[in-house]
């Protein structure tokens, strides 16, 4: 039997049920690769594939994700993007969605990270909860979004450069991994439509709400050498990482810096 139960993760999405095509696999070398596989071969927007374990999992900057069996919740979700609309921000929107999928599940302080980072605020520290992975493609009808999320139920073991958390950790017991990601897949669908239809300014007030590190002293490194310091004043309307310093408001969109708290 699969560790999701497809049944009942159908029954919880309830009238949205029809828009995902969800396929449960064991392993696979990465959730990301697997399903970019299939869109090349025609899988349509909302084919989703979430894997017990990957072999080969990758987060930004070609960066490994650890997924082990039952610590982890790992998909990945094809969206379809009409021609024309800019893809800036789509990360920020898929934050926030996720965010409110586990506050519905009763998970407190959490937090978002600029650009692709959930956080768990604990005893004065921020830990990552979850990250991000979008990897972008294009045909004839427009660009097709492969949104790749990891989530911790449990904290990896390891040595990190940066403190990780679980979602046991703010949960009394965690919810059945179908039950979970149904809630991730009814949050994505209501701001991933706005997105589809207005981009990232109609979320910006929302992302703004929940930002970890406002108005707080910043540093932005490249390769992991200090690039720029400065006061973080969140994002503007296109999901740009608006940064204070010396020399005026600047906006900073290359997805390939790490933010860190000064």
């Amino acid at each position: 039997m699969s560790f999701i139960d497809l049944a009942q993760l159908k029954e919880r999405l309830g009238p949205l049920a029809g828009r995902f095509d969800v396929d449960a696999l064991d392993e696979c070398d990465s959730t990301n690769s697997e399903l970019l596989r299939r869109a090349a071969g025609g899988a349509p927007s909302g084919s989703t594939v979430v894997a017990q374990r990957q072999l080969a999992g990758r987060g930004r900057r070609g960066r490994n994700w650890i997924s082990q069996p039952q610590d982890s919740l790992t998909f990945s979700l094809l969206w379809r993007l009409p021609s024309g609309q800019p893809p800036s921000g789509l990360s920020l929107a898929v934050g926030l969605a996720l965010l409110e999928a586990l506050q519905a599940q009763g998970a407190q302080h959490l937090a978002l990270k600029w650009p692709n980072d959930l956080l768990y605020l604990r005893a004065g520290e921020s830990a990552k909860l979850a990250g991000i992975l979008i990897e972008l493609s294009s045909d004839a009808r427009g660009m097709l979004a492969c949104i790749g999320i990891g989530l911790n139920l449990r904290a990896p073991s390891g040595d990190f450069a940066s403190p990780v958390a679980g979602l046991d950790e703010t949960l009394p017991a965690l919810p059945p991994a179908h039950a979970l990601l149904a809630s991730i897949l009814r949050a994505l669908a209501q701001r991933l439509d706005t997105f589809t239809q207005a981009g990232f300014a109609p979320l910006q007030a929302d992302w703004m709400r929940h930002h970890a590190w406002q108005d707080s002293p910043v540093n932005l490194l490249a390769d992991g050498a200090l690039e720029i310091s400065g006061l973080c004043r969140g994002v503007d309307a296109d999901g740009a990482l608006l940064l204070e310093t010396g020399e005026g408001l600047q906006r900073i969109l290359a997805g390939d810096l790490s933010l860190r708290r000064a």
